[in-house]
């Protein structure tokens, strides 16, 4: 695939794909593959891919659908507001979602990415599976 991803996207993917687990190493990998089939559109941001499967190993992430990652988005006031899932199906990333807790506070990607470069935050109980 020819496509690079939009940049937001991207960002995004790399801060939250960004622990040297197995897993996140894997999918990292696949990056390079991916291209956005479509997108949410209500304006978060989630983003649905396409993948070429042929041209990269799948993520030791189990089959089905699974939870890859997920991080918080904190807002500057340390609010919570949302949180970003990466979501990988038979070990191929699959989409990223932008969750939104309330309707006081918009969360997207570029809220995402803001939140990630001042410092990552897991969420309570969140693991990669393996």
């Amino acid at each position: 695939m020819t496509e690079t991803l939009p940049a937001d996207v991207a960002l995004v993917l790399e801060a939250v794909l960004g622990e040297d687990d197995p897993v996140h190493l894997a999918l990292r990998r696949q990056v390079p593959h991916l291209r956005v089939q479509s997108r949410c559109t209500c304006g978060c941001g989630t983003a649905y891919f396409a993948l070429d499967t042929h041209a990269v190993e799948p993520a030791p992430s189990g089959p089905g659908t699974v939870v890859a990652a997920e991080v918080l988005v904190l807002a500057e006031d340390g609010e919570c507001p949302g949180k970003v899932l990466v979501f990988a199906q038979g070990g191929y990333l699959s989409w990223l979602e932008v969750c939104s807790w309330s309707d006081g506070a918009e969360v997207t990607l570029a809220t995402a990415e803001r939140s990630l470069r001042r410092g990552r935050r897991p969420s309570p109980g969140a693991e990669a599976p393996g």
